[in-house]
């Protein structure tokens, strides 16, 4: 069994539960399956980089299913962690229970400043030889508000600015529920992933200070480039 609801096992970082996907039809479309339902599992998981975003194999979890490949998966979204102290902060906001995994997240942490992850910061989880790296924050879409049944919730998720993040894999391993989690390295830039959501979405002056940063994803990267060549 993964840890009860809000039980925080002692001050270590570490991966409260690993979530995967139950394929659902996509409540945003008429159309299609979504993996954005994910729940705990008790077993351990091998974790893999999963190829290109569109033909790649969507989520670095096995047995964890992308729905919308085109947007969501491939190597720089690999793993999608967001922490438990955050979702306890949403239950608050949006009065209403939200289990591990409700946020379509894989990993649900505690201990760890997810959003206030530094781009390029090295995570070990576990004994398994897993290897992260953080790459970007995860931006709501249409679907994470239709699976919530909450129409605004893209608006509100985008004004809180605590997005999550996206880590790629840089060593293949095993994770499991209760891994601790160690930072190994992290950058000196100081641009973190709260700094880099709120460049993208509603502070677009903040851009011209992504540039440069290496462990971002390119998409990003370009954006700001365009963006900031724009605001000169």
């Amino acid at each position: 069994m993964h840890p009860a609801h809000g039980f925080y096992p002692g001050p270590v970082s570490r991966v409260l539960s690993v979530n995967i996907a139950r394929p659902r039809p996509n409540p945003a479309k008429t159309t299609g399956l979504t993996g954005i339902d994910k729940v705990p599992t008790g077993d351990a998981v091998t974790v893999r980089a999963p190829g290109p975003m569109r033909s790649g194999l969507g989520s670095g979890l096995t047995d964890d299913v992308i729905g919308n490949k085109k947007l969501h998966g491939g190597d720089d979204q690999a793993v999608y962690a967001y922490a438990r102290e955050d979702l306890d902060q949403w239950q608050t906001k949006l009065h209403r229970p939200l289990a591990n995994g409700n946020f379509g997240e894989n990993f649900s942490t505690c201990g760890v400043d997810v959003t206030g992850a530094h781009i390029g910061e090295r995570w070990q989880v576990g004994t398994g030889g897993l290897l992260l790296e953080v790459t970007a924050p995860r931006t709501p879409c249409r679907t994470f508000a239709a699976f919530l049944e909450i129409p605004d919730l893209i608006k509100t998720f985008t004004a809180a600015a605590v997005p999550g993040a996206y880590l790629r894999v840089i060593r293949p391993g095993m994770v499991r529920a209760g891994d601790e989690v160690t930072v190994l390295h992290r950058p000196d830039h100081g641009i973190t992933v709260g700094f880099v959501f709120r460049a993208i979405t509603r502070e677009p002056d903040l851009l011209p200070r992504l540039l440069g940063i290496d462990a971002l994803p390119h998409d990003i990267t370009k954006m700001a480039r365009e963006r900031s060549a724009k605001q000169a």
